[in-house]
């Protein structure tokens, strides 16, 4: 069994190249689709399909299939950018409707099964306080979706993107 690696980023189609040769798949965070209408139809009346026909359609199948999921972003006050935050906002189809306990807290039960690696690259200029933001979205991130462990990397500048992938 191979392990699946899924980018999301929000740096912009000139990086899609580098990342496409990292990984299986890319999702270009580049604010060129809907935002999630809370419509909840990828939970129960289509499955892991958004009804919304445009790029990220099937976003829930591809990230829910992820072993591997990478996340790099910018930082917006220790948070996802926009742009990333609503491509995971239209994967809420990795999950069902049903909950269970994981971790003896309730969460909703996984579509796809248990993954490896949530794993966040923040790039820029952060504080300390959003570094812990962002450490305890991430791990709270990975528990809801059903990944074993994830890890949190700050960078400054890009170049050094490369070698953390």
């Amino acid at each position: 069994m191979t392990n699946t690696k899924v980018i999301i980023h929000d740096l912009g189609g000139e990086y899609d190249a580098v990342f496409e040769a990292k990984c299986d798949r890319v999702i270009s965070a580049d604010g060129k689709y809907a935002p999630c209408k809370g419509c909840f139809g990828c939970w129960t009346k289509h499955p892991a399909e958004c009804s919304m026909k445009d790029a990220l359609h099937q976003a829930c199948r591809v990230i829910g299939r992820a072993d591997e999921l990478v996340i790099v972003t910018r930082s917006l006050y220790g948070e996802y950018s926009p742009a990333v935050k609503n491509v995971l906002d239209r994967a809420i189809g990795t999950s069902t409707p049903f909950s269970t306990y994981r971790g003896r807290q309730m969460h909703h039960t996984l579509r796809y099964g248990k993954h490896e690696l949530w794993k966040v690259i923040v790039c820029g200029d952060i504080t300390d306080e959003e570094k812990e933001t962002f450490r305890y979205r991430a791990e709270r991130n990975a528990v809801n979706d059903g990944y074993e462990r994830s890890e949190v990397v700050f960078i400054r500048d890009i170049s050094e993107l490369e070698e953390l992938l």
